[in-house]
């Protein structure tokens, strides 16, 4: 390589298995928006046994990693369309693994029979509502706590 080229590692997306769990605890905590804490996570039933659970029956996920670490990953919730978590590491925001993640939870979420998928976000204007829009989400309502937005997402013909 020539001096002054910087090569980029190469990004291997694949689905999450139960032993990626305890690193994407971390990648989820490190996620900017969408703050959380382990006892967060914990005090509302995120665990990763419960999460292990959850992809044995209903959830599917897939997972960003460069050299074998874990930068980002996504879930969702194959019986109700939801996309429940999407998560990239600070130090990896901007690089398109938000977006990549986003076509394959989306995908397989309209491949389990949803015709309309949805999630949660912060209020606008937040760099993932900013995705959200641009990816074709619309925002269809303030949640009753106010502190957060309803977006879906019909499938495409």
């Amino acid at each position: 390589m020539r001096a002054g080229l910087r090569a980029d590692p190469v990004m291997n997306f694949r689905e999450i298995t139960p032993a990626d769990l305890p690193a994407l605890i971390l990648v989820r905590i490190d996620a900017v928006e969408n703050r959380a804490t382990l006892e967060g996570l914990t005090s509302i039933g995120v665990t990763i046994e419960s999460t292990t659970q959850r992809l044995a029956t209903t959830h599917k996920g897939w997972l960003c990693e460069i050299s074998g670490v874990p930068v980002g990953f996504t879930i969702g919730n194959g019986s109700t369309g939801e996309l429940e978590v999407i998560a990239v590491l600070r130090a990896y925001e901007g690089r398109g693994i938000g977006r990549k993640l986003m076509a394959f939870i989306q995908d397989w979420l309209w491949s389990q029979g949803s015709e309309k998928l949805w999630l949660t976000t912060g209020l606008p204007p937040s760099r993932a509502y900013h995705m959200y829009t641009k990816l074709g989400w619309t925002n269809v309502g303030l949640l009753a706590h106010g502190g957060s937005v309803r977006m879906e997402l019909d499938k495409p013909l």
